[in-house]
């Protein structure tokens, strides 16, 4: 295993040279800093920890929280984005820290890892409106960054897609195969990513004159089933519905289906795709239309921003926004003509 010293040698810098290289000091230029970590790389260097922290002030560890239920299995994802989390934050040479909190006080769990004084930074999941771990880690300048967004103009880094976008998007294709009775079976409004659907659906149906019908709800099933079964009862029910989620949509053609109607003759589906590998969209039958951006696409940009941050990048440069991709399948088309009397 080579050693500073004969990094240093390799390359006829100073030992303190390429310290401050491998510890990504700025005042390093960056051709410099290549070349170093090439070298270490080849030459097979691994850093002490203890002496990095020493140099640094960083452990080269970060906490993440989550927040389960006692039946762990109710989350299809949580252990691929886990282990992604740690593979992106590897490459980075950056160790994840995991505490499970099963308590109501969101803070708690934050305020105990941070008094072992080990961690870099946190990685923030499952964001909620105006989130009180936003608000604790800023009090504290405690380096994080967000899966999500918690308020308007966020003065963090984070990762999100754009929500917003995804109910826009939605309504747009829908309304130009005709629908206008279009429902949104959306999530609990606890969740930061509802409340942005939510907002873009509303917008995007007013500005073209057309009732709001929405049911906000636990991301189930369950919950798929009972409101399209209510709504496809009422007097105006819906020829369209757009789901929180591909388990929502799969309550929905439930419904549907049990109701007499077919998918998409009488009535189409869409649905948000998170990339769930007990529901994929392509496995439905029709196959599911779907606005896709798959959660364990985020792991390797949370790694980068929370790494960057902690680089010291401008704000600006760790805060990224992307767009869901919309992929048109068999469970959406043309509005079913109204019949005449």
């Amino acid at each position: 295993m080579a050693t500073l010293k004969e990094i240093s040698a390799e390359l006829g810098l100073s030992v303190a040279t390429v310290s401050r290289a491998l510890n990504g000091f700025p005042e390093v230029n960056v051709k410099t800093r290549t070349k170093v970590q090439e070298t270490a790389a080849r030459l097979g260097y691994k850093p002490n920890r203890v002496a990095q922290r020493l140099v640094t002030g960083r452990s080269g560890m970060v906490g993440m929280i989550v927040k389960i239920k006692p039946d762990m299995s109710a989350d299809q994802t949580f252990f691929e984005i886990l282990t992604g989390l740690t593979a992106a934050l590897s490459a980075h040479d950056v160790d994840l820290v995991l505490a499970v909190d099963q308590g109501g006080d969101p803070v708690k769990p934050y305020e105990k890892m941070l008094e072992r004084d080990i961690l870099d930074g946190f990685i923030l999941n499952a964001s909620a409106p105006n989130d009180p771990r936003v608000d604790f880690l800023l009090r504290m300048g405690i380096p994080f960054v967000l899966h999500g967004q918690d308020r308007v103009d966020p003065q963090y880094p984070f990762y999100d897609i754009d929500n917003r976008a995804v109910s826009a998007d939605g309504v747009n294709m829908l309304e130009a195969l005709g629908h206008r009775a279009i429902a949104l079976i959306n999530g609990g409004l606890h969740h930061a990513f509802a409340v942005e659907r939510l907002a873009g659906f509303e917008e995007a149906m007013t500005s073209r004159g057309l009732d709001v019908v929405v049911e906000n709800g636990a991301v189930l099933e369950t919950h798929g089933y009972m409101a399209a079964l209510n709504m496809l009862n009422g007097a105006a029910p819906p020829t369209a519905f757009m789901c929180a989620s591909t388990v929502v949509a799969d309550g929905v053609i439930r419904a549907i289906r049990d109701r007499g109607l077919r998918v998409p003759e009488d009535v189409s589906v869409m649905a948000h795709d998170d990339a769930l590998p007990l529901t994929r969209a392509i496995n439905f039958d029709p196959a599911l239309t779907v606005t896709r951006a798959p959660l364990r696409d985020a792991c390797g940009p949370l790694a980068d921003i929370l790494t960057d941050h902690l680089q010291g990048k401008p704000l600006k440069e760790c805060q990224v926004l992307v767009k869901a991709e919309l992929i048109v399948r068999g469970s959406t088309g043309p509005a079913p003509k109204e019949k005449s009397c």
